[in-house]
């Protein structure tokens, strides 16, 4: 649903006149301005206890609504870019975004060293599982109280496989009797979404929450078909007692959204005439679904218009009880559910249509249009795309999780013992096809290829079940379960001014299943009868030749911090830690010994980080600096350019967080340098000494807000310096910096309107790419933020 010109233009003025902001708050108090990053808070992510930020020797810092409202995100993924340290690409739509930590690296994709939580515990145990990225699973709405962040430091011995970070969307509780529903149009963009959020008391003793969204529409890029499309519900009651409470939670997600890969473009990021690298994408209304074999050797369908559809209904039970003498029992247990699928295109080859033709049909072959307006006449461009369909189900990403410590305290000190227990599932099915394509980012059609003889060498712009460009890599079916136990303890003191604290965990895993490859036979897929190119080698899942995994692992995590209160106003930090992170998935077909067995170098990767830091506040001002080194240890596996990583990493930097009031005004962001290098690498070693890919020099998010009577209006600065595309260090992109607005106003007291801009002047910005060098025909794939996209919402407070 495209709102007409004249429509957007009178949605928009008014939007502008009324200058505001939807969740505007009442005016800050001088002790709230004092104090704009948080300090005095009370931090409850990467602790063993709830701690004050002034207290603690880790970095820390929380995102409100607010902040989000003036961040302007489009996904789960985006809201995380205002968070220090933290280097998010979320180029990929609603998930399959690319998170990385302070010079931590992102070799293949996911979020590998940082752990993605819901309510203190992990959505997924892997944060970079093939096609299952965790934030997939996640949807950010206004049932979200805060989020909360830690960056090195405790998160090691907090948490599984979260050496170098944990993000926690905190959930309200119903702590207050309110409750919203507010609506959100796309002005220039199609998209419709309704969020709903109500939380009250039952009674002196019980309360409960409830809320999620429901949304519909094509998403920020025109793929010719309803692409986004779903919602999410949660749900929380909570019991209080005399000595603690009881918290029942639940949450099912159902949610369509569209996925983007990398896309043709120039290799300084303009477009090719025709398809614009900002707003267009490859998916088209011509190619909505795929024929393939499934796991089992059935023939089903795929359909594309599933995109990243994850399918998640969860229950967990929150409990907290004073046991009297000082001792508190803390434990929370979540079953999980997880299912769905990841349906996207993806070019392997943008070239010259001839040579694209005869490499499938022999010389002299021709291309002809397969579907669309021109169906059956040939084809008149000298470019044309060689596209896999990413066609991933996840039969299974269930897991089990429960986290339980006791806390014994005495006078200023306090010992925590814990112990965490997990299971996940990893079970999915790839079923990957080959297609040709113009390239065309209005509904572009499919081609087939006409041998000179006039033999067809595709089915309707099919040329292989498989993807035989990239060595029939591709149909593989993972059915593998992964149990955690980990044993934790934690112990603070504090000795007048200065605080110590320390931590050990001990994480053993074991995995178990089977994968299988691929196989190529004759398969007449369409039932017509007659065999067609296409159909004399078929790829299917090997399901007669399964691989046994069977490995097990254990590594030592531990964290010694000390922070010194140097006045009320200004205090000194540093810390030691050494954490660690079981690779999963991306072992397989490469990794894993004949048995199962996986040798122990590759089973874990181990990160050592070193920290110091100052947090200070004077007047309006508030400061959170810290001064950070690493080296870590990588296996990883990357499944579009088939390549495995066995590398070691050192990086150094700064990271700067701050806030500051002048009148109405108030403005916060951060900073981070960063001086990173591939110091070892055991399979490529020409890349040693090289910066690793996508690594900037900078990061920044800088806000501005003016807050007024009736509301606020804000912009949001996100940016990046220059980086490299690949680890080669021949291709590099330009930095950039992506300009976010948000205004609204108070229309009465429980009623507002707002207007939210994302990438204001349109800026083009590039956060990856297959290509290392430049190619002979200057085009490359790769992933861009989208083109300005502009929405307006109507909120009611109740």
């Amino acid at each position: 649903m495209i709102i007409s010109t004249s429509k957007k233009f009178v949605l928009s003025t008014l939007a502008v006149m009324v200058s505001s902001s939807l969740w505007a708050a009442e005016a800050d108090t001088a002790e709230t301005k004092k104090d704009a990053i948080g300090l005095e808070r009370i931090t409850v992510t990467g602790v063993a206890r709830g701690t004050r930020v002034m207290d603690s020797s880790v970095s820390v810092s929380s995102v409100s609504p607010e902040d989000l409202a003036i961040s302007s995100p489009r996904s789960s993924a985006e809201a995380f870019r205002i968070i220090p340290g933290m280097k998010v690409e979320s180029t990929g739509g609603e998930g399959n975004a690319n998170i990385a930590v302070r010079g931590l690296p992102v070799a293949s994709g996911g979020a590998k060293f940082l752990q993605i939580q819901e309510d203190g515990l992990p959505i997924l145990q892997f944060g970079d599982i093939a096609f299952g990225n965790a934030d997939i699973f996640l949807r950010i709405d206004s049932t979200t109280q805060t989020i909360e962040s830690i960056r090195g430091g405790s998160a090691s011995t907090a948490a599984s496989n979260a050496p170098g970070g944990i993000i926690n969307v905190i959930s309200k509780t119903g702590t207050s009797d309110a409750g919203s529903i507010s609506s959100t149009v796309g002005l220039d963009y199609d998209t419709l979404r309704t969020d709903f959020e109500y939380g009250t008391s039952i009674n002196d003793s019980m309360r409960f929450h409830i809320g999620g969204f429901v949304r519909t529409g094509d998403g920020p890029r025109d793929p010719g078909y309803t692409a986004n499309k779903g919602g999410q519900i949660k749900a929380n009651l909570t019991k209080e007692f005399d000595s603690g409470y009881v918290r029942l939670y639940v949450k099912h997600l159902n949610d369509k959204s569209i996925g983007y890969l990398p896309m043709p473009m120039y290799s300084d990021g303009s477009s090719i005439p025709g398809f614009d690298a900002q707003s267009d994408t490859v998916h088209s209304a011509n190619m909505l679904s795929t024929l393939r074999l499934d796991a089992n050797g059935n023939i089903s369908r795929g359909d594309m218009r599933d995109g990243m559809n994850p399918i998640v209904n969860s229950v967990g039970l929150e409990a907290s009880f004073d046991l009297g003498d000082d001792w508190l029992v803390e434990n929370r247990f979540r079953i999980s559910d997880v299912s769905g699928n990841f349906m996207s295109l993806m070019p392997a080859e943008v070239g010259n249509s001839s040579s694209i033709a005869s490499s499938i049909g022999g010389a002299g072959s021709t291309l002809i249009y397969a579907n669309g307006a021109k169906a059956g006449q040939a084809f008149d461009s000298d470019l044309a795309m060689r596209v896999h369909s990413f066609d991933v189900t996840m039969n299974d990403f269930g897991s089990i999780v429960n986290d339980m410590k006791l806390t014994k305290t005495f006078d200023d000190s306090n010992v925590t013992l814990g112990f965490y227990t997990a299971t996940q599932n990893i079970n999915m099915t790839w079923m990957w096809n080959s297609y040709l394509m113009e390239v065309q980012g209005d509904n572009a059609a499919l081609l087939d290829v006409v041998a000179a003889d006039g033999t067809s060498y595709s089915d309707n712009g099919l040329y292989a079940y498989g993807v035989p460009y990239w060595g029939n890599c591709c149909q593989r079916n993972y059915d593998s379960d992964y149990t955690i136990k980990a044993p934790y303890i934690a112990a603070s003191s504090k000795f007048g001014d200065l605080s110590l604290d320390g931590s050990v965990r001990y994480d053993s895993g074991d995995a178990s299943g089977y994968y299988a490859g691929n196989v190529q036979s004759q398969v007449d897929m369409n039932r017509d009868g007659v065999i067609s190119q296409p159909e004399l080698s078929v790829s299917s899942i090997d399901n007669a030749n399964p691989q046994l995994v069977n490995y097990d692992w254990g590594y030592l995590s531990y964290s010694l911090g000390a922070n010194y209160q140097v006045s009320e106003d200004l205090a000194a930090f540093g810390r030691i830690s050494h954490g660690g992170r079981a690779n999963a998935d991306r072992l397989l077909f490469g990794k894993v010994n004949p048995d199962g067995s996986v040798s122990d170098e590759d089973s874990v990767d181990e990160v050592d980080q070193y920290e110091v830091g100052v947090k200070y506040r004077y007047d309006n001002m508030s400061v959170f600096a810290t001064a950070f080194y690493s080296e870590t240890e990588e296996q990883n596996f990357e499944a579009t350019s088939q390549i495995f990583f066995d590398r070691k990493y050192e990086a150094k930097g700064i990271e700067l967080e701050g806030a500051y009031y002048v009148g109405d005004f108030d403005f916060r962001g951060n900073v981070t340098w960063t001086d990173a290098e591939i110091v070892k690498d055991a399979l490529n070693p020409s890349v040693i000494g090289n910066t690793p890919r996508r690594q900037a020099d900078f990061i920044y998010s800088l806000m501005g807000r003016y807050n007024f009577d009736k509301g606020s209006v804000g912009v949001n600065l996100i940016g990046t310096t220059d980086s490299y595309a690949q680890d080669n260090n021949d291709l590099s992109f330009d930095g950039y910096t992506q300009v976010n607005a948000f205004a609204s106003y108070q229309l009465t007291d429980v009623l507002s309107v707002a207007l939210n801009v994302n990438n204001l002047f349109d800026t083009v910005g590039i956060t990856e790419a297959e290509e290392g060098s430049v190619p002979d025909n200057n085009i490359i794939r790769a992933r861009t933020i989208n083109g300005r996209t502009t929405s307006a919402t109507i909120k009611y407070e109740f």
